[in-house]
């Protein structure tokens, strides 16, 4: 029986001995370790006490922890109010440079219409008549500058919204500011246009050389002027450039002459700028264009 045993065999029959308990080294060595990190380095988890009323305590805190200061909280709004009214100048002058363009060539170009087909009809509008005798805002004629590519009416007056505004060039008819008309037999007809915004029909009259031509036409005529000189700086309170014979313009004595005024420098009225010319050519509608519109 002792060398069944001994030999790991199992007789039949015989009792199993329990195994000789092991001393507390042997256990030692047997125990086995979990294995990772010591239990003294693992995290520890959160204790969470109390039920969720506790819970959303404590996320109310967390938050009022992460609000901002009033200090940013009013550098924000600061920020974007200036945002804002950067929006609205940049909206601003996109209305001036670009908007009052299309607005007033679009009314320019319905005036100029009506007129021409007032004309062709036989209408009144246009006819030969005084200064001061056609009502203000109302249009008479047809200023072209074919250099610059300029068609716009013309209308009695030179006030802002009622004529310069609206994309037209305007006469300067009243008071001691009134000129003398085209079919004039001498005198100086003196128009006014803006420069910039608003249909901006004298945009670059800066650009016009001596020999370059200007036409006006009429309900029955076309009148040709022809360029010759230009004051590029001057007063607005400085009257005496449309004069019946203009200061500055190098002429000496009467004629029949034309004044073109708009404000200078770009984009302010602080001065005006002058161009001169003087009749070269009347023609009959009838016979058609002249030659400054045809060529």
């Amino acid at each position: 029986m002792t060398a069944a045993y001994d030999s790991g065999a199992y007789a039949p029959g015989a009792v199993a001995q329990p195994l000789p308990p092991e001393d507390e080294a042997t256990m030692t060595l047997r125990r086995v370790e979990p294995e990772g990190p010591a239990r003294s380095e693992r995290p520890e988890r959160p204790v969470v006490t109390g039920g969720r009323a506790e819970r959303r305590r404590a996320a109310q805190r967390a938050a009022r922890a992460r609000r901002d200061s009033p200090g940013v909280i009013a550098s924000r709004v600061v920020g974007e109010l200036f945002i804002t009214l950067g929006v609205v100048m940049l909206l601003f002058v996109a209305y001036q440079l670009w908007w009052t363009n299309v607005i007033a060539h679009r009314q320019a170009g319905g005036t100029a219409d009506s007129l021409r087909h007032s004309w062709d009809k036989g209408g009144g509008q246009g006819a030969a008549r005084d200064a001061g005798e056609f009502s203000p805002g109302q249009g008479f004629a047809i200023v072209y500058i074919p250099k610059l590519d300029v068609k716009a009416p013309i209308a009695e007056g030179v006030g802002k919204h009622q004529v310069l505004d609206r994309g037209m060039v305007g006469h300067y008819a009243t008071g001691s500011l009134k000129t003398a008309m085209p079919w004039d037999k001498q005198g100086n007809f003196a128009l006014a246009g803006h420069r910039n915004t608003h249909g901006e029909p004298f945009r670059y009259v800066n650009r016009l050389q001596p020999g370059d031509k200007v036409v006006v036409e009429t309900q029955s005529t076309f009148y040709t002027y022809e360029m010759t000189s230009r004051l590029d700086q001057t007063s607005p309170a400085n009257t005496k450039v449309i004069d019946p014979v203009p200061a500055g313009s190098g002429f000496t004595g009467p004629g029949r002459y034309i004044t073109l005024t708009t404000c200078t420098p770009e984009f302010t009225s602080t001065y005006r700028m002058v161009v001169w010319g003087k009749m070269v050519d009347e023609r009959p509608r009838s016979k058609g264009k002249p030659d400054a519109l045809v060529e």
